[in-house]
Protein backbone atom coordinates (compact mmCIF):
# COMPACT_ATOMS: atom_id res chain seq x y z
CA UNK A 1 0.00 0.00 0.00
CA UNK A 2 2.78 2.40 0.96
CA UNK A 3 4.66 1.52 -2.25
CA UNK A 4 1.54 2.30 -4.31
CA UNK A 5 1.12 5.67 -2.59
CA UNK A 6 4.77 6.51 -3.23
CA UNK A 7 4.42 5.74 -6.93
CA UNK A 8 1.23 7.80 -7.12
CA UNK A 9 2.94 10.73 -5.37
CA UNK A 10 5.94 10.54 -7.69
CA UNK A 11 3.62 10.47 -10.71
CA UNK A 12 1.71 13.54 -9.50
CA UNK A 13 4.94 15.38 -8.76
CA UNK A 14 6.21 14.56 -12.25
CA UNK A 15 3.02 15.93 -13.80
CA UNK A 16 3.25 19.04 -11.62
CA UNK A 17 6.89 19.56 -12.62
CA UNK A 18 6.03 19.12 -16.30
CA UNK A 19 3.27 21.73 -16.20
CA UNK A 20 5.45 24.09 -14.17
CA UNK A 21 8.19 23.92 -16.81
CA UNK A 22 5.65 24.41 -19.61
CA UNK A 23 4.13 27.38 -17.80
CA UNK A 24 7.58 28.90 -17.35
CA UNK A 25 8.37 28.63 -21.05
CA UNK A 26 4.92 29.98 -21.90
CA UNK A 27 5.47 33.05 -19.74
CA UNK A 28 9.05 33.39 -21.00
CA UNK A 29 7.77 33.43 -24.59
CA UNK A 30 4.60 35.51 -24.37
CA UNK A 31 5.54 38.18 -21.82
CA UNK A 32 8.10 39.85 -24.14
CA UNK A 33 5.64 39.53 -27.02
CA UNK A 34 2.89 41.12 -24.95
CA UNK A 35 5.25 43.93 -23.93
CA UNK A 36 6.06 44.59 -27.59
CA UNK A 37 2.37 44.75 -28.50
CA UNK A 38 1.59 47.14 -25.65
CA UNK A 39 4.60 49.30 -26.49
CA UNK A 40 3.42 49.63 -30.08
CA UNK A 41 0.38 51.58 -28.85
CA UNK A 42 2.46 54.16 -26.96
CA UNK A 43 3.96 57.46 -27.98
CA UNK A 44 7.75 57.75 -28.11
CA UNK A 45 7.70 59.77 -24.89
CA UNK A 46 5.65 57.16 -23.04
CA UNK A 47 7.84 54.36 -24.33
CA UNK A 48 10.99 56.07 -23.02
CA UNK A 49 9.61 57.23 -19.67
CA UNK A 50 7.17 54.41 -18.78
CA UNK A 51 8.34 51.34 -20.69
CA UNK A 52 6.40 48.81 -18.57
CA UNK A 53 3.20 50.79 -17.93
CA UNK A 54 -0.01 50.52 -19.91
CA UNK A 55 -0.53 53.21 -22.57
CA UNK A 56 -2.27 56.33 -21.28
CA UNK A 57 -4.00 56.73 -24.62
CA UNK A 58 -3.98 53.82 -27.07
CA UNK A 59 -2.28 55.14 -30.20
CA UNK A 60 -3.98 53.09 -32.92
CA UNK A 61 -2.67 55.57 -35.45
CA UNK A 62 0.81 54.08 -34.95
CA UNK A 63 -0.15 51.08 -37.08
CA UNK A 64 -1.63 53.28 -39.79
CA UNK A 65 1.57 55.32 -39.94
CA UNK A 66 3.74 52.19 -39.94
CA UNK A 67 1.82 50.75 -42.90
CA UNK A 68 1.97 54.03 -44.81
CA UNK A 69 5.67 54.66 -44.19
CA UNK A 70 6.82 51.10 -44.87
CA UNK A 71 4.68 50.60 -47.98
CA UNK A 72 3.50 47.28 -46.55
CA UNK A 73 0.62 46.71 -49.02
CA UNK A 74 3.03 47.01 -51.95
CA UNK A 75 5.60 44.76 -50.27
CA UNK A 76 2.95 42.15 -49.48
CA UNK A 77 1.68 42.18 -53.08
CA UNK A 78 5.24 41.84 -54.38
CA UNK A 79 5.89 38.86 -52.10
CA UNK A 80 2.78 37.03 -53.29
CA UNK A 81 3.51 37.79 -56.95
CA UNK A 82 7.19 36.83 -56.81
CA UNK A 83 6.58 33.66 -54.78
CA UNK A 84 3.74 32.48 -57.03
CA UNK A 85 5.44 33.15 -60.37
CA UNK A 86 8.76 31.75 -59.14
CA UNK A 87 7.03 28.55 -58.05
CA UNK A 88 5.17 28.15 -61.36
CA UNK A 89 8.31 28.81 -63.43
CA UNK A 90 10.40 26.49 -61.28
CA UNK A 91 7.89 23.63 -61.45
CA UNK A 92 7.50 24.01 -65.21
CA UNK A 93 11.25 23.69 -65.83
CA UNK A 94 11.86 21.10 -63.11
CA UNK A 95 8.98 18.83 -64.13
CA UNK A 96 10.16 18.74 -67.74
CA UNK A 97 13.76 18.12 -66.66
CA UNK A 98 12.76 15.39 -64.21
CA UNK A 99 10.64 13.68 -66.87
CA UNK A 100 13.47 13.67 -69.41
CA UNK A 101 16.02 12.44 -66.87
CA UNK A 102 13.76 9.68 -65.56
CA UNK A 103 12.35 8.40 -68.86
CA UNK A 104 14.87 8.98 -71.66
CA UNK A 105 18.31 7.48 -72.16
CA UNK A 106 21.02 9.71 -73.63
CA UNK A 107 24.78 10.40 -73.18
CA UNK A 108 25.81 12.21 -69.98
CA UNK A 109 22.40 11.56 -68.43
CA UNK A 110 23.86 10.43 -65.11
CA UNK A 111 26.39 13.27 -65.15
CA UNK A 112 23.64 15.86 -65.60
CA UNK A 113 21.52 14.32 -62.85
CA UNK A 114 24.50 14.14 -60.49
CA UNK A 115 25.39 17.77 -61.20
CA UNK A 116 21.84 18.91 -60.51
CA UNK A 117 21.66 16.86 -57.33
CA UNK A 118 24.99 18.26 -56.16
CA UNK A 119 23.52 21.73 -56.57
CA UNK A 120 21.39 21.06 -53.50
CA UNK A 121 24.58 20.99 -51.41
CA UNK A 122 25.89 24.37 -52.61
CA UNK A 123 25.09 27.18 -50.12
CA UNK A 124 23.16 30.00 -51.77
CA UNK A 125 25.56 32.58 -50.35
CA UNK A 126 28.28 31.15 -52.60
CA UNK A 127 26.22 32.06 -55.67
CA UNK A 128 25.56 35.69 -54.77
CA UNK A 129 28.25 37.23 -56.99
CA UNK A 130 27.41 35.15 -60.12
CA UNK A 131 23.68 35.82 -59.78
CA UNK A 132 24.24 39.53 -59.17
CA UNK A 133 26.47 39.79 -62.25
CA UNK A 134 24.00 37.90 -64.45
CA UNK A 135 20.98 39.89 -63.27
CA UNK A 136 22.82 43.18 -63.85
CA UNK A 137 23.93 42.04 -67.31
CA UNK A 138 20.35 41.11 -68.23
CA UNK A 139 19.05 44.49 -67.08
CA UNK A 140 16.83 42.89 -64.44
CA UNK A 141 18.37 44.57 -61.37
CA UNK A 142 15.76 46.14 -59.09
CA UNK A 143 12.89 44.42 -60.89
CA UNK A 144 10.45 41.75 -59.82
CA UNK A 145 11.48 39.58 -62.77
CA UNK A 146 15.04 39.60 -61.48
CA UNK A 147 13.84 38.03 -58.23
CA UNK A 148 11.50 35.63 -60.02
CA UNK A 149 14.21 34.29 -62.32
CA UNK A 150 16.70 34.02 -59.45
CA UNK A 151 14.36 32.22 -57.06
CA UNK A 152 13.13 29.84 -59.76
CA UNK A 153 16.65 28.88 -60.82
CA UNK A 154 18.03 28.53 -57.28
CA UNK A 155 15.39 25.93 -56.45
CA UNK A 156 15.70 23.87 -59.65
CA UNK A 157 18.14 21.32 -58.09
CA UNK A 158 15.90 20.44 -55.15
CA UNK A 159 12.76 20.37 -57.31
CA UNK A 160 14.37 18.13 -59.93
CA UNK A 161 15.66 15.86 -57.17
CA UNK A 162 12.19 15.47 -55.65
CA UNK A 163 10.28 15.11 -58.92
CA UNK A 164 12.83 12.76 -60.50
CA UNK A 165 12.60 10.40 -57.54
CA UNK A 166 8.80 10.52 -57.69
CA UNK A 167 8.52 9.99 -61.45
CA UNK A 168 10.84 7.00 -61.35
CA UNK A 169 8.27 5.15 -59.24
CA UNK A 170 5.52 5.53 -61.85
CA UNK A 171 4.87 2.36 -63.89
CA UNK A 172 6.27 2.59 -67.42
CA UNK A 173 3.56 0.26 -68.73
CA UNK A 174 1.12 3.17 -68.77
CA UNK A 175 3.38 5.14 -71.10
CA UNK A 176 4.04 2.11 -73.28
CA UNK A 177 0.29 1.69 -73.74
CA UNK A 178 0.02 5.39 -74.59
CA UNK A 179 2.76 5.06 -77.21
CA UNK A 180 0.84 2.21 -78.83
CA UNK A 181 -2.21 4.51 -78.96
CA UNK A 182 -0.12 7.14 -80.76
CA UNK A 183 0.86 9.53 -77.96
CA UNK A 184 3.89 11.70 -78.58
CA UNK A 185 6.61 12.32 -75.99
CA UNK A 186 4.99 15.55 -74.80
CA UNK A 187 1.56 13.91 -74.63
CA UNK A 188 3.01 11.16 -72.45
CA UNK A 189 4.31 13.87 -70.14
CA UNK A 190 1.21 16.07 -70.07
CA UNK A 191 -1.51 13.39 -70.06
CA UNK A 192 0.05 10.58 -68.03
CA UNK A 193 3.14 11.47 -66.02
CA UNK A 194 2.12 14.99 -64.96
CA UNK A 195 -1.33 14.05 -63.56
CA UNK A 196 0.14 11.07 -61.71
CA UNK A 197 2.89 13.26 -60.24
CA UNK A 198 0.53 15.70 -58.52
CA UNK A 199 1.68 14.70 -55.04
CA UNK A 200 5.34 15.27 -55.91
CA UNK A 201 4.52 18.56 -57.65
CA UNK A 202 2.59 19.81 -54.62
CA UNK A 203 5.49 18.84 -52.34
CA UNK A 204 8.11 20.58 -54.48
CA UNK A 205 5.83 23.58 -55.04
CA UNK A 206 5.23 24.03 -51.33
CA UNK A 207 8.95 23.89 -50.63
CA UNK A 208 9.74 26.45 -53.36
CA UNK A 209 6.93 28.82 -52.38
CA UNK A 210 7.95 28.85 -48.71
CA UNK A 211 11.57 29.44 -49.68
CA UNK A 212 10.61 32.38 -51.91
CA UNK A 213 8.35 33.85 -49.25
CA UNK A 214 10.96 33.66 -46.49
CA UNK A 215 14.03 34.57 -48.57
CA UNK A 216 15.75 37.80 -47.52
CA UNK A 217 19.37 37.81 -48.71
CA UNK A 218 18.80 37.90 -52.46
CA UNK A 219 15.82 40.24 -52.07
CA UNK A 220 18.15 42.80 -50.47
CA UNK A 221 20.94 42.12 -52.96
CA UNK A 222 18.91 42.40 -56.17
CA UNK A 223 16.52 45.23 -55.27
CA UNK A 224 16.97 48.81 -54.13
CA UNK A 225 13.48 50.36 -54.15
CA UNK A 226 10.14 49.69 -52.46
CA UNK A 227 8.53 49.15 -55.87
CA UNK A 228 10.41 45.87 -56.36
CA UNK A 229 11.17 44.85 -52.78
CA UNK A 230 9.38 42.06 -50.92
CA UNK A 231 8.46 41.65 -47.27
Amino acid sequence: MQYSLSRSLIRHLAVLLKWTILLFFLVFTFVPLGWLVLSSFKTNFEFETKPFALPTVWQWVNYVKAIQISGLPRLFFNSILVSSLSTVLNLLVSALAAFVLSRLRFPLQNAILTTLTAGVLIPIIALMVPYFSIIRALGLYDTLWGLIVTYASINIPISVFLLHGFMRTLPKELEEAAVIDGCSLFQRFSRIVLPLSQLGIVTAGTFVFLYCWNEFLYAMLLTSSVASRTI
